[in-house]
Order: structure tokens, then C-alpha cells, then sequence
């Protein structure tokens, strides 16, 4: 018996046919889920050929339709794609208060025009944060120390979680990778063990500079950012 869902693909059901009838529409919703199993679906290295095509027949599409469901993604779409992996942000938590930080002004110039600046903006301040992230569905924390100092902020990453400890091999240079702790230094290798422990697939180096660029991207929102501010203004 012919098996007509060899990659197992999600069943949708079409809304009709186009003008032509020569292909199904489908709604919005139902095309960010054919664009995601694009790239979503593991295939065996043998089957990668033959994978698209299946796709297309299954839903009985074709390429236009790919295209739109492309574009459809990255209108309404509430993650990004990157290579195979579904990335995307969740909510934040501030879990302590905001901690006033002494900043030493470094030269007499930098003295001057702080005193010439009413923002206040060298005063600083540090709050505990956490941010949720998601990589192919799997809820993964993010834990991090906010430093903030007028309209700028840095971040010290915590290097428990795998998304934290995959910041960590992007920014940890090559010299403490080589001459570090060889306990303590975080590997590809390391870092894809944690992943299929938590049923993700792995990454290769380029996927990890991506992802952690995403993360890097997203770590402070608007809301989170409003919340931010206001804590401050209390403060101040």
C-alpha cells in the first residue's frame, strides 16, 4: 500500500482552489505552517530530493504558493526560521529591584560634560532578569544581570541553560576556549549533546551565530523596556 505521507506532514484542510484550479488555498495560519515545515521536517540525507516535491503534492500546492506562505510568515508570523530551527521570544521577568551603581568618571573631559548633562545619564543601575525563549516549541530560560546607564544597557549572561551557554561559545574567545578549564569550556559538541537531551536538533556553527544573534536582538522589548523605565523614574 502507497504511504501518501511519508515525511509525516501535518493534514490541513484547504479553504478551495485558486482561479484556476490547478492548486489549493489554504488560510494564513495553515500556510506559516506548510512554510515551517520546510524546513521544520527532519529528512534523511537519501529522501532530501525527494522532499519538496512530496511536500507540494501532499497539499497540492506549488511554488507560487511556497512564496506567499513566505511572505505570509514574515508578516504575521510570531518567530523566525533559522536554517531548521523555529526560534522565538517569549515574556520577561524582572526578578529582583534595581540595584544604583557607582560609575567613577574616568578623565576630567568625561567630568565636564556629565556635569553639563541634566538626563542624569551617568547614574547606573543593575536588575536581575530573565527572558523565555523558544527553539522548536521547547521552552528554554534565559537568565541574565541588566547593567543600564542612560540610554544604553549591557548584559551579563548567566552559563547554566543551553541558550546561555551557547552566548558563551559565540563570545568566549578562541584563547579561553583553548587555555580554559577544559570543565568549565563549553564545545559544539557540548552544546548539541544538550540539545538532543531536550529533543532539538543539533547546530552547526553557523545556525549557533544566528540563534544567538536572535537572542541578542530580542532580549529587551518594548514592554520590557517600559517596565524598565519606569522602575527607574521611581528610583531617580
Amino acid at each position: 500500500m502507497t504511504n501518501n505521507n511519508p515525511f509525516n506532514l501535518i493534514p490541513l484542510i484547504p479553504t478551495g482552489r485558486n482561479e484556476t484550479d490547478n492548486v489549493n488555498l489554504y488560510s494564513p495560519d495553515d500556510m506559516i505552517t506548510i512554510y515551517e515545515q520546510q524546513f521544520l521536517t527532519e529528512v534523511p540525507d537519501d529522501k532530501l530530493t525527494e522532499f519538496l516535491p512530496a511536500l507540494k503534492a501532499f497539499y497540492d500546492i506549488d511554488d507560487n504558493t511556497l512564496d506567499i506562505s513566505a511572505v505570509i510568515f514574515d508578516a504575521i508570523g510570531d518567530a523566525a526560521i533559522i536554517y531548521n530551527h523555529k526560534i522565538k521570544v517569549g515574556d520577561y521577568q524582572l526578578l529582583g529591584e534595581l540595584v544604583k551603581e557607582s560609575i567613577l568618571e574616568e578623565t576630567e573631559e568625561q567630568s565636564k560634560d556629565q556635569a553639563n548633562n541634566d538626563s542624569n545619564d551617568a547614574q547606573a543601575f543593575t536588575i536581575d532578569c530573565l527572558r523565555t525563549f523558544y527553539i522548536n516549541d521547547i521552552q528554554i530560560p534565559y537568565h541574565f544581570n541588566l547593567f543600564i546607564q542612560g540610554d544604553g544597557y549591557s548584559t551579563l549572561t548567566e552559563k547554566n541553560t543551553v541558550l546561555e551557554k551557547l552566548y558563551w561559545f559565540v563570545h568566549d574567545g578562541f584563547d579561553e576556549h583553548l587555555l580554559g578549564n577544559p570543565d568549565d569550556v563549553i564545545s559544539l559538541e557540548s552544546i548539541n549533546a544538550e540539545l538532543n537531551k531536550l529533543g532539538i536538533r543539533e547546530m552547526d556553527l553557523t545556525t549557533v551565530h544566528a540563534v544567538v544573534n536572535y537572542i541578542e536582538d530580542h532580549i529587551v522589548d518594548d514592554a520590557m523596556a517600559d517596565a524598565l523605565n519606569e522602575k527607574i523614574d521611581a528610583a531617580e
